[in-house]
């Protein structure tokens, strides 16, 4: 589907300040504090305990500009659709706080520097993973699906996987079932979290020619997949507890939280059938708290043996 294109946006002349907040939030912030939220946890499992604390550091920082510089590609890309959603309406390229070039050659440099980092001060494996993610979701989900199929948070999703796996490498140098369960488990999650976003901005994508799942179905086919999907992430979660011996800690939280995340993907489902009044905000947000917390789990339960008396 086609967007037409609007007049370039005037770039404005701002201050230092100004500047350098446009340029982060280039990199979509939000989205990279939850990437790295599902990176430490799972150094802490690879290492069993505590990994080197600068390794933890050079991974992350490694993490956080290989994910800057994706969010900065898609901003570049999506820029005139950006124009026509709302919810877009204050990024950096829609305002003019910065020029499509300098938007373009931020997220080479942060591309670039993120795979030189990553390879040097971690190691190579550590970078390909980096480089593949960031051409999962530029080209893969921003060029090739993002437009054209409903199905493109799906497998464009697999690139906010990466970083379980990155994570994984850092430490051991090498992948294993246990980091490829808990890639699974961001995969299956992403699109009950993502697919209530587009309930909630639904106009938005429309008008927008993005045919998101929740604009090209109804409320109830949307809810029923959110249900499936959720189902489907909390049985990959639970299949960590033996592969990856975990203790009490992960198996009681993987338990409760997923409990919670059905029940709330089962009550936007109800609510859809009842045509009663929708609130896929809140599965987006509980979403994001299911996936915390057991991300927390995967981080903390290696380390109880280490307080017992």
């Amino acid at each position: 589907m086609d967007v037409a294109v609007e007049a370039p946006v005037v770039q404005q002349h701002i201050g230092l300040k100004r500047t350098v907040r446009a340029y982060i939030a280039l990199t979509k912030p939000r989205v990279i504090e939850l990437l790295l939220v599902t990176t430490a946890p799972v150094m802490i499992l690879a290492q069993g305990g505590i990994p080197n604390l600068w390794l933890v550091l050079a991974t992350l920082v490694g993490g956080a500009l290989s994910a800057g510089s994706a969010g900065a590609f898609n901003c570049y890309i999506d820029r005139d659709i950006d124009r026509v959603m709302k919810r877009t309406s204050s990024r950096p390229l829609v305002t003019g706080e910065l020029s499509d070039r300098q938007a373009l050659i931020f997220a080479w440099v942060l591309g670039i520097g993120s795979i030189l980092w990553l390879g040097l001060l971690v190691n190579w494996l550590s970078a390909a993973l980096s480089l593949a993610a960031i051409l999962i979701y530029v080209v893969l989900y921003t060029m090739v699906l993002k437009r054209r199929t409903p199905q493109n948070i799906v497998w464009g999703g697999a690139a906010g996987c990466v970083p379980v796996l990155i994570g994984w490498s850092a430490v051991t140098n090498s992948l294993g079932w246990a980091p490829l369960i808990l890639f699974g488990v961001v995969f299956l999650w992403t699109p009950p979290h993502y697919w209530p976003l587009s309930m909630r901005y639904r106009d938005d994508y429309s008008s927008a020619s993005v045919p998101m799942l929740g604009v090209v179905r109804g409320r109830m086919i949307v809810g029923l997949q959110v249900v499936l999907y959720a189902w489907a992430t909390v049985a990959c979660s639970l299949l960590l507890i033996p592969v990856a011996h975990m203790g009490i800690v992960y198996t009681a939280t993987a338990v409760l939280a997923g409990a919670w995340f059905l029940y709330e993907s089962h009550r936007l489902y109800s609510m859809a059938i009842r045509h009663g009044k929708v609130s896929p905000m809140r599965v987006f947000h509980s979403s994001i708290t299911y996936l915390t917390v057991l991300f927390v789990a995967v981080g903390v339960d290696p380390l109880v043996p280490f307080f017992r008396f």
